[in-house]
């Protein structure tokens, strides 16, 4: 089995795995509290542990020489030839043999969602094994103070409408790709007493975000964690 298999192979499990536990009704945030949606932190750092972390393709492991190789075309799908992006995307593909641009933004796709949902559900240890400590410790804030007022959110994630590379730097062994989402949730907010005090359950509502993920080559830890949120 070669490594574009076992790579959706994982997704597909990580998919089956989401819908199972968190099934399609979805907790969202408050009107007044910072979200994944309003940027609560706007940093970057080194990835972390492991736990409930999606796998995004780029495998490198410590020792792992650079392969000249890179397949150009396929980079071109993704960003304009002799722009930074695609530069950027060059330099990544020439120092980790595994990575694919496309794999990479489907496997972000299935951590928007799951990063989201978490924090709408008050989720902290699922959003503790995705998000880098500072971007981590501004959701768990926000979480923290919803629930200090004693507020609920329901909301249903409709679905991601797009998902694009912006960005992609490799600063030693760091990583960073940053992706556009472009997505679709119907969302509302509940006082203490049930009263609906923000948004619409009925109608849904674009959401438009930047998201930087991030991971060392020289780890053996292959997992991506974000690192930093931008509403656009």
């Amino acid at each position: 089995m070669d490594s574009t298999s076992v790579i959706s192979i994982i997704f597909l499990v990580i998919a089956i795995v989401v819908l199972m536990r968190l099934g399609s009704v979805l907790g969202r945030r408050t009107g007044n509290e910072p979200s994944p949606y309003d940027s609560p932190v706007n940093r970057t750092g080194s990835p972390g542990g492991r736990d409930n972390v999606v796998q995004m393709p780029g495998r490198t492991q410590p020792g792992d020489k650079p392969d000249s190789h890179v397949d150009l075309e396929n980079l071109a799908l993704f960003a304009e030839p002799g722009t930074a992006l695609f530069s950027g995307l060059e330099d990544i593909s020439k120092r980790d043999r595994e990575f694919n641009p496309g794999h990479f933004i489907d496997g972000a796709k299935v951590a928007y969602e799951m990063i989201v949902t978490a924090f709408a559900d008050g989720d902290k240890a699922q959003l503790k094994g995705l998000l880098e400590t500072d971007v981590y410790d501004g959701f768990a804030g926000a979480i923290s103070d919803r629930e200090s007022r004693g507020e609920r959110v329901d909301s249903t994630f409709v679905g991601i409408e797009s998902a694009k590379l912006t960005d992609a730097e490799l600063d030693g062994s760091i990583v960073r790709l940053s992706v556009r989402f472009v997505s679709e949730l119907i969302s509302s907010t509940r006082d203490s007493d049930g009263a609906i005090i923000d948004g619409d359950p009925e109608s849904a509502q674009t959401v438009r975000d930047v998201w930087t993920f991030t991971r060392d080559l020289k780890s053996r830890d292959p997992n991506w964690k974000l690192a930093a949120t931008e509403s656009v």
